[in-house]
């Protein structure tokens, strides 16, 4: 890979970073929302890097061209036997994510992924808060769970509750509400899952917000506990800017 593609490469990977974090929300599919002032850094980093190597490089190249004792041919610091001047084929790979960052961003961590995970576990918890009088109650699928499978009093027992996920088809038929956890990254992504019984499977990746009673399977209060649901109603929604939490979901702007 020549000089030039090298500067080429920090300057259109600062961009990418840039746009990324500067103009769109799609860095979300990738990390957590708090990092995004390192990556406007790093982007800005890299883009200087790269305009600086341009401008020592044409110092170098117009310092060269006026030298009258210069040898274009010869390189003093490259007389060891073998070449630098060129490297490896595969080395211009590097543009691909590049230039992704720019023009095609890869698809966000879904339906694909959950079906090879295992549900996150959940935390031991041992007292719990009064649940609030509304119906349905909004929970997380975290809550939902601890609940289901932690909670003595069985207050979770008849309430009508809501949560959102994507829906994740299982295989054997049925499917799961779903979301994935970034701790920092897509590289850490956990997944949490509550099976869902009495509607077919929509199509994979489908957001939704369900409503339903715990669905009836083992001792509620203990592990043997389902983390499952008998749906009473669905809704499709849009995804939500926090898709890769566990929270009570926040709409897009």
């Amino acid at each position: 890979m020549k000089r030039t593609a090298q500067v080429l490469l920090l300057v259109l990977t600062g961009l990418g970073l840039l746009h990324t974090a500067l103009f769109t929300d799609l860095y979300l599919r990738y990390v957590k929302e708090g990092l995004r002032p390192l990556l406007i850094i790093s982007g800005a980093l890299l883009l200087l890097l790269g305009l600086a190597h341009a401008a020592l490089d044409r110092g170098s190249a117009n310092e060269e061209k006026h030298d009258p004792g210069h040898d274009p041919g010869h390189d003093p610091g490259h007389d060891h036997g073998h070449d630098h001047s060129t490297a490896p084929r595969i080395a211009w790979l590097l543009f691909l994510p590049a230039l992704s960052l720019l023009f095609y961003a890869p698809p966000a961590l879904g339906a694909y992924t959950a079906s090879h995970a295992g549900s996150e576990a959940v935390k031991q918890q041992k007292r719990f808060a009064a649940l609030p009088a509304t119906s349905p109650l909004p929970m997380t699928l975290t809550d939902f769970t601890t609940r289901v499978q932690q909670d003595k009093e069985l207050a979770i027992k008849g309430r009508s509750v809501e949560m959102t996920g994507f829906a994740t088809p299982v295989r054997g038929g049925g499917w799961d509400l779903t979301r994935i956890i970034f701790t920092c990254c897509a590289a850490d992504a956990q997944t949490v899952k509550v099976h869902m019984y009495g509607t077919p499977a929509p199509p994979a990746n489908t957001w939704l917000a369900v409503t339903g009673t715990w669905h009836t399977q083992g001792a509620l209060g203990t592990r043997t506990a389902a983390a499952a649901l008998d749906i009473h109603a669905t809704r499709r929604i849009t995804q939500p800017v926090n898709a890769f939490t566990d929270d009570l979901p926040l709409t897009p702007s």
